[in-house]
């Protein structure tokens, strides 16, 4: 479903001008119709939760109905595990790199995987600063995995990722979900985990997964889970 900029401005709890705002200044997407800016469901509210900016519930009805019990951040990073010194000079490289660290079910094709990576990189940029990316899918249920995971990956070189600060990028972390509903409700708990000074200050020491997992796990119990 498309939104025009005064039901997304609803939705975001804002205005309209604030919304054409955020699409000519801070890369939300949107679509010309008819010379006025059409905003996709999930690109509003990937691009709201990244970004901290809450949402009204009822922006979730249209992004899937599946009811779920959906992972802890813990175990979607267990899942998709925590790796060290991964190689690449660019952001093609890196990605190509990061996708063959993937829990990939062998039906799925990697190079499909990176391409759908490249396409969401083309609408703009996931690197969210302080050199911190998070790479993923633009439509996850296309994936058709078993189960939802976090791939973390602390590159040997940083590498640039257009981030508005400026800074290249040094952590990945690439979400691979069954459906809409379980990708948004992680993008949700890794943003909010990101925006703690406990996962912070682990990201910054030296590859610890130990540590980043423990940083997690005492985030989620301040939370109640």
């Amino acid at each position: 479903m498309l939104l025009n900029a005064a039901e997304a401005a609803r939705l975001l709890s804002t205005d309209e001008k604030t919304v054409k705002r955020w699409i000519r200044r801070d890369g939300l997407p949107a679509t010309p119709v008819d010379g006025e800016p059409r905003i996709n469901r999930i690109d509003l509210l990937e691009w709201a939760t990244e970004r901290g900016i809450k949402v009204l519930p009822e922006a979730y009805a249209g992004a899937g109905d599946e009811p779920g019990i959906f992972p802890s951040l813990s175990s979607a990073l267990q899942a998709g595990g925590i790796h060290c010194n991964v190689a690449g000079n660019d952001k093609l490289t890196v990605l190509r790199n990061v996708v063959d660290l993937l829990p990939l079910p062998p039906q799925v094709d990697p190079e499909f995987v990176l391409q759908v990576l490249l396409a969401r990189e083309a609408l703009g940029t996931t690197a969210i600063g302080d050199g911190i990316a998070i790479p993923h899918m633009r439509n996850p249920i296309l994936l058709q995995v078993a189960g939802s995971s976090i791939t973390l990956c602390h590159l040997a070189t940083p590498v640039d990722f257009g981030a508005l600060d400026g800074k290249p990028v040094q952590i990945l972390f690439t979400l691979t979900s069954p459906t809409v509903k379980a990708h948004l409700h992680l993008l949700s708990r890794l943003a909010h985990a990101l925006r703690d000074p406990r996962l912070r200050e682990a990201l910054k020491r030296p590859c610890d997964p130990a540590g980043i997992l423990a940083a997690v796990a005492e985030i989620e119990r301040s939370l109640g889970g």
